[in-house]
């Protein structure tokens, strides 16, 4: 049976008059349609232009049903969080609970309350909803368990507390069953995915820069079961300086270009809203025979020059790259090399539908006491382990591998007291909408922090990391059919060019950074590595119109005849200056010959739904 046609985006799907809490007077009309939430004052005054009466479902994070802590109360409580952008362009949270008092008894006033949230809940997920069954909280699969990787020196070392503040509150309300584990020093990241039990984890997502998201594809890699591996859904929640595969979803989810904590709400939402696309990975030998994979890009001259020179300005955060960049063009170098690629003979394939991930459950779980403690292995620190100065009751998330502390969310917790709560009002308390799927496993039959996972990362022959390595190298992964080994001639149909260079950039998705566009028309998946280089001869001033119009990605349309650019399957790079940098996803690696090859749809990248580029619903 072929599947129903999409709904209009302003068909009503459901519509009602709800009270409002904490005060009692107001009542409004409520209209759910595919994009929005329209609400309508109707007492004590009906607004001719409802003020905020229109809450669009790219900015909500989640909504929950709650219910009074008075048996006196036979009303349910229905709550929207929300992230609108206020008159400067921010992203502020805001929350509005509506109280469904419609039917006599309690019973009958949960049901409204649930049909809303579920609806709602289908909505974000692009879960569908029955043409003419009934809406309720059995349309909800259980929540993805995600495990959540962050590098607390990320982001001039505010990385944990950006996490804390607004990543983990705006998950608990979407409903996300998660583990959080801080890393402790390079390469542990890739030390943890290594040793995971992966069936136990519907996505892994990185909260830093770039970098820890390359250790998590190289250890995934690593496995010896790097096929199925690699399938696993990886995210990224930006708290480093960089932040380019995060400006890439951002754009691909329709928002406009944001940076700092505005661009991490924005990747947030999207996590939060579920959804994934392939990930194509480039696959780079060095010099040695050594093979690592890059999701981003591969760089020498002046791009690796700013990113490696610039290590020294770290605390300035994405500002280093300023300064770098300044300190850069004063000292412009030129690099000889040869430089060869296999061009491609398809243009770029059109972004494809994301695919679905397990959704979530719109409600948190209020645990009656807090958890035991839990032994861990000395290998990590789970969230459980940190000092967190929250004195709310333990909060368990549904399906989590382990209890989690009850999180701040932005000043309030899930009883909603301190948004919500007046003078004289019962405090309300979550009221789940999905008792745990039956057959949960236990936290401790879940929990990746187990002796277990220690052992196994132990026994499994690869070598302890190195203080200061470069970079991580891969030993799994596909075959590079398109590629000879190095050092032999290349096969008919390459392209070379020899010359003085200043730069040469093959880079994955769009975004250089989270500010620099540097392939404007390059897909997660659309099978190719994106080559820009410029030749010597270029001034410094139009060296800096170029990167200043990267920003906008207009930077092809300026003329330069310096700039060249090709879409290519692999390509060659072989350095003839005897000094020099060459970065693979900002890492440094080792300078000498190198190749690579793109392995079109090889990871799975958590994005959300697609949205219009450049324009926000």
């Amino acid at each position: 049976m072929a599947p129903p046609p999409p709904l209009a985006p302003s068909t009503p799907l459901l519509h009602g008059e709800f009270g409002s809490y904490p005060d009692r007077g107001p009542r409004f009309a409520l209209t759910l349609t595919p994009q929005a939430l329209h609400i309508q004052r109707l007492r004590p005054k009906p607004e001719a232009r409802p003020r905020g009466g229109l809450v669009l479902l790219t900015e909500v994070s989640g909504c929950c049903t709650l219910r009074s802590r008075s048996p006196l109360d036979s009303a349910a409580y229905f709550c929207v969080y929300t992230y609108p952008r206020g008159r400067r362009g921010a992203r502020r949270r805001a929350a509005r609970t509506f109280r469904a008092d419609g039917a006599a008894t309690y019973e009958e006033n949960r049901a409204e309350a649930q049909r809303w949230a579920t609806a709602l809940t289908c909505l974000l997920r692009g879960l569908p909803l029955p043409g003419d069954g009934e809406i309720t909280p059995d349309l909800l699969p259980r929540p993805p368990r995600l495990l959540l990787l962050v590098n607390p020196f990320g982001g001039r070392g505010l990385a944990w507390q950006w996490c804390k503040n607004h990543v983990l509150p705006m998950i608990s309300e979407a409903g996300l069953s998660f583990n959080l584990i801080q890393t402790e020093r390079q390469n542990h990241a890739r030390e943890l995915v290594q040793g995971l039990n992966l069936s136990e984890w519907d996505g892994i997502v990185t909260v830093s820069g770039d970098g820890l998201l390359y250790e998590v594809l190289n250890g995934l890699l690593q496995r010896p079961d790097w096929e199925e591996a690699v399938k696993t859904p990886v995210g990224i929640l930006p708290c480093g300086s960089g932040n380019a595969l995060a400006g890439a979803v951002n754009r691909h989810g329709g928002f406009e270009p944001a940076l700092g904590i505005d661009l991490l709400l924005n990747c947030s939402l999207l996590l939060c809203r579920g959804g994934s696309h392939p990930l194509d990975l480039l696959s780079v030998t060095l010099a040695s025979g050594s093979r690592c994979f890059s999701f981003l890009s591969v760089a020498w001259g002046f791009v690796s020059d700013v990113d490696i020179q610039s290590e020294r300005f770290r605390a300035l955060g994405s500002a280093r790259f300023t300064l770098g960049t300044v300190l850069g063009l004063a000292t412009l170098h030129t690099y000889r090399g040869r430089f060869s690629y296999l061009p491609a003979t398809v243009e770029p394939a059109s972004p494809a539908p994301a695919h679905g991930l397990p959704r979530a459950k719109s409600e948190l779980t209020l645990a009656p006491a807090p958890a035991p403690p839990v032994a861990h292995s000395p290998l990590h620190r789970s969230v459980s382990d940190l000092p967190l100065p929250l004195p709310q009751p333990a909060l368990t998330s549904p399906g989590s591998p382990e209890p989690l502390p009850i999180l701040s969310l932005n000043g309030g917790g899930p009883e909603l007291a301190g948004d919500w709560g007046g003078a004289g009002d019962a405090p309300l308390s979550p009221d789940p909408l999905l008792p745990s799927p039956p057959g949960t496993p236990k936290a401790a039959q879940l929990s990746p922090i187990s002796e277990g996972a220690s052992e196994m990362a132990a026994s499994s022959g690869l070598p302890p990391p190195t203080p200061g390595a470069p970079v991580s190298i891969s030993a799994g992964g596909p075959p590079d059919h398109l590629l000879p080994p190095l050092g032999t001639p290349l096969p008919p149909g390459w392209v070379t060019m020899e010359g003085d260079f200043v730069l040469i950039l093959a880079i994955l998705p769009s975004h250089l950074g989270a500010d620099l566009v540097a392939a404007p028309h390059a897909r997660f998946d659309d099978g190719l590595v994106h080559l820009c280089w410029v030749r010597s001869g270029i001034s410094r001033a139009a060296l800096l119109r170029m990167f200043l119009a990267m920003e906008r990605g207009t930077h092809f349309s300026l003329g330069c005849p310096y700039l060249g650019y090709a879409a290519a399957h692999a390509f060659r790079l072989e350095p003839l200056t005897p000094r020099g940098v060459l970065t693979v996803d900002g890492e440094q690696v080792e300078y000498g010959p190198l190749q690579a090859q793109v392995h079109p749809g090889l990871g799975t990248l958590l994005t959300g739904p697609p949205g219009c580029p450049g324009r926000e619903a």
